[in-house]
């Protein structure tokens, strides 16, 4: 009975043993399945990016950077024709004045003295002239009948041309002294904008006065001239020869706030060999006077509109070892790295000529924690919007 009682319970101990080590590798197998399944999550989260998808849009093609200078159309000093005292200066600094308006007036007494003498000299020459020609008409109608020499005829006849000649000569001191006295009236030669005051009533003026009476400056219409480098010519030639408007827009010095619109018109005929650019000029109204002679301002010159073309945000792009390329969303929720060639951009929006589809998305944010084949979530996607929003946009924000 006793070696019975001691099998049992021995064999009782194994069974426990060997169930204990059953339920232990069990264990073991289940933790090691959960932990395979979870390995992936905690070894690669999912990135949450944002992203958008590539649209057709209208794109400006600009040349931008460009700094100009505010050029007047013309800029005339106006001299006085003759000496004399001021006995009236009308203008008022910093007015705008017309063509023919009253500038100064020269005391015209002494002209005026002048030219009654010259009538007069004319009336004495023209009763010379008329008494000549009474006795070259009974001189000539003797000499058809030989009663008076040749010699005598001949020098009547001489003497009537001289006093023709006195006549005229004196006309022509009349009509210099009648210009004199419209030159004591000095007006404005061009319609414009006049300077600080530089004479005063009472100053004596002469023809040979290199000051002036006052400088004025149109400023309506006025220009901008601007250098274009070399590399950009072809494409403005090229609009510019076609017959097509260009137009032009002159921010401030900050490149925050647009002063005017205008067209460029004309085109310089050389380069220049010390920066590689050509001189451009824009016309521009400046109705408001927006634009002040000599101003430096920044220049954006519009040559052509890329229409119905690929558009993605520019923050999609970037560059690397590939070049030019955007991170691609594909359709099991990763990335790839995507070469593209890109166009023309507004800084919103950049063209992408070739490599990229309508349609399919790109990534536009958190581009910086990405690798090629990263598991991503996507933020809520946001199309792209047409270049010609963004611009209208950008413009409101600078003016």
């Amino acid at each position: 009975m006793g070696t019975d009682a001691v099998r049992a319970t021995g064999s009782s101990r194994g069974r426990w043993i060997v169930g204990l080590i059953i339920l232990a590798l069990v264990v073991l197998v289940i933790v090691h399945i959960i932990r395979n399944r979870e390995a992936p999550h905690r070894g690669e989260p999912a990135t949450v990016v944002g992203a958008s998808a590539a649209q057709l849009g209208d794109m400006p093609v600009d040349i931008d950077g460009l700094l100009g200078t505010v050029t007047p159309v013309a800029t005339v000093t106006v001299l006085p024709q003759l000496s004399g005292y001021l006995t009236e200066v009308a203008y008022h600094e910093g007015e705008e004045v017309k063509k023919g308006q009253l500038l100064a007036q020269i005391d015209p007494r002494q002209y005026e003295i002048s030219k009654r003498e010259a009538e007069a000299t004319l009336a004495k020459d023209q009763a010379a002239l008329a008494s000549a020609k009474n006795d070259l008409s009974r001189y000539r109608a003797l000499h058809g009948k030989h009663s008076i020499a040749e010699q005598t005829y001949t020098d009547q006849l001489y003497t009537v041309q001289q006093d023709e000649a006195a006549v005229k000569s004196d006309q022509a001191a009349i009509d210099q002294y009648t210009l004199d006295l419209e030159y004591c009236r000095i007006t404005a030669p061009v319609a414009g904008r006049v300077g600080l005051r530089l004479v005063d009533p009472g100053n004596y003026v002469t023809a040979s006065s290199t000051t002036g009476i006052v400088v004025i400056t149109t400023t309506q219409a006025t220009t901008v001239e601007f250098p274009v480098p070399q590399n950009s010519m072809p494409a403005v030639l090229q609009r510019f020869r076609a017959g097509h408007t260009l137009t032009v827009s002159a921010y401030d010095s900050d490149n925050d706030k647009k002063l005017a619109d205008g067209t460029l018109y004309s085109l310089g005929n050389q380069m220049d060999t010390s920066t590689g650019t050509v001189t451009l000029r824009a016309s521009f109204p400046n109705r408001d006077d927006s634009l002040y002679p000599d101003e430096f301002v920044n220049i954006v010159l519009h040559v052509d509109t890329m229409q119905h073309a690929v558009l993605i945000p520019t923050a999609a792009v970037q560059n690397g070892a590939p070049g030019d390329f955007v991170y691609l969303v594909n359709s099991n929720q990763t990335v790839s790295v995507h070469p593209v060639k890109l166009g023309p951009s507004d800084g919103t929006h950049t063209v992408v000529l070739s490599g990229l589809a309508v349609g399919q998305q790109v990534v536009t944010d958190g581009v910086d924690r990405l690798a090629d084949g990263t598991h991503i979530r996507l933020k809520q996607a946001r199309p792209a919007t047409s270049t010609s929003a963004a611009a209208a946009s950008a413009s409101a924000t600078k003016s």
